[in-house]
């Protein structure tokens, strides 16, 4: 599978959510993403380093398909990702900790797989063309 088509499988998978605030949380996060200094790696270096490494591994393997609200809020504490995301989808952090239990791990999967991140240079094309699958 190349990776336009696994960001087709991915967009399609939030997609059939479009109009419900996972949706929206799936396009929030990619936009604040994509603008986060460290982008993907920040996200597994933060799981990481609080003590979540081996929920990063899972995910990026496709091993677990989701996480629950608790262990978004304890991975991304601290990053501004959970804030900025609710600030871009126009919905309550909690919102976006329940949205992101559902996909962060499609997100790590496909751009993080095998728990290592994507260049930063096709993070960017990849991110752009999985929010052309919300307009």
């Amino acid at each position: 599978m190349g990776i336009m088509d696994m960001i087709q499988s991915l967009a399609g998978q939030t997609g059939a959510a479009a109009g419900t605030d996972q949706a929206k949380v799936a396009g929030g996060f990619i936009e604040a993403l994509t603008q986060h200094p460290e982008g993907i790696q920040g996200v597994l270096d933060a799981f990481k380093n609080n003590g979540m490494a081996e929920h990063v591994g899972a995910w990026g393997t496709g091993q677990a398909a989701t996480a629950t609200p608790e262990q978004v809020q304890q991975g991304l504490g601290g990053t501004g990702l959970i804030e900025k995301t609710a600030e871009k989808a126009g919905v309550s952090p909690q919102v976006v900790q329940v949205a992101l239990a559902a996909v962060l791990p499609m997100v790590i999967q496909h751009f993080a797989p095998n728990g290592q991140a994507a260049p930063t240079s096709s993070m960017g094309s990849m991110a752009q063309s999985l929010l052309s699958k919300f307009v």
